[in-house]
């Protein structure tokens, strides 16, 4: 099937041993992006055609979340696969839990318990490895603390718990750029979808929000090239077209790509490829892979 046919939120591609893996919120054919309590996968070796839709995680009855599996990410780490997604349930905060399996098409098991505060509301859980310590980088989220957050954590080994007190990175109104938004009743400012990115020289966080009242891209970079910063906003955001929660990935050929969804509202969004290249002022898109029409 082709890319722009598949509808799904927060895409996240895995290249291993010449197929790429693609992950994101979102149960395939369902009218409800969010229905369901599984992950799914499909596969490619052009980043263009893609295969059926694969299940890698079905929750056992007995998992503690209930509702809304969101934000896949999949990283191999000791000789295994890991999943970081972010899962709720009535009564208790939004959490990110890892799952982990021998193979990137699962099947993926609950790994340990949740790996973020019990009292935060968080989301978004990404994963940095940083002096071959496990780190995971999340969100605190808006509708908790009003001015949302990034922080991260230490983790164990095998991902089965943090292993130490959560730091916050920055506040979204720290940015410059991201902006007010109302919801639900609820006025704040968002800080979605983190993912970090070492080129060998320097560490940037890219993240979303809202600016000019449409989902955004921005960039943030670490002054010291370390996770606990400071970190410096950039003033040029990486996309401002209603797209965003996206990450980077370097193809098999040596092109770097970020990937997002696009645009930001149901039932539209598709995930969609750009090549980006590095700046002064920071990252910039460039080509996309496969130019469609929304």
């Amino acid at each position: 099937m082709r890319l722009q046919d598949i509808r799904f939120r927060d895409p996240f591609v895995f290249p291993y041993e010449g197929k790429y893996y693609m992950y994101g919120t979102g149960r395939p054919n369902a009218e409800d992006i969010n229905a369901g309590r599984q992950f799914w996968c499909w596969t490619s070796t052009d980043l263009q055609m893609w295969s059926k839709p694969v299940c890698v995680f079905d929750a056992p009855d007995d998992f503690w979340a209930e509702k809304n599996f969101w934000a896949p990410e999949v990283y191999a780490y000791n000789g295994k696969f890991y999943m970081l997604a972010s899962f709720i349930a009535e009564g208790k905060n939004r959490a990110t839990q890892a799952l982990v399996a021998e193979s990137p098409l699962g099947p993926f098991k609950v790994c340990g318990k949740p790996l973020t505060p019990e009292n935060w509301m968080c989301l978004d859980g990404t994963l940095y490895i940083e002096d071959n310590k496990p780190y995971l980088v999340f969100c605190h989220e808006w509708v908790q603390v009003q001015d949302g957050e990034i922080a991260f954590c230490p983790l164990k080994d095998d991902f089965s718990r943090a292993d130490g007190e959560p730091t916050v990175l920055f506040k979204a109104s720290e940015s410059g750029w991201a902006e007010r938004i109302v919801h639900k009743g609820r006025t704040g400012v968002v800080t979605d979808g983190p993912f970090l990115y070492h080129d060998g020289t320097s560490l940037t966080m890219f993240w979303s929000s809202f600016f000019k009242g449409a989902y955004a891209v921005g960039m943030a970079e670490s002054a010291s090239g370390k996770l606990a910063g400071p970190w410096l906003h950039k003033k040029d955001l990486l996309f401002e077209k209603d797209g965003g929660h996206g990450m980077v990935f370097r193809d098999f050929d040596g092109h770097l790509y970020y990937c997002l969804h696009q645009p930001n509202i149901a039932p539209k969004e598709r995930p969609r490829f750009f090549q980006i290249q590095k700046t002064e002022q920071g990252f910039r898109i460039g080509r996309e892979i496969n130019n469609y029409d929304e």
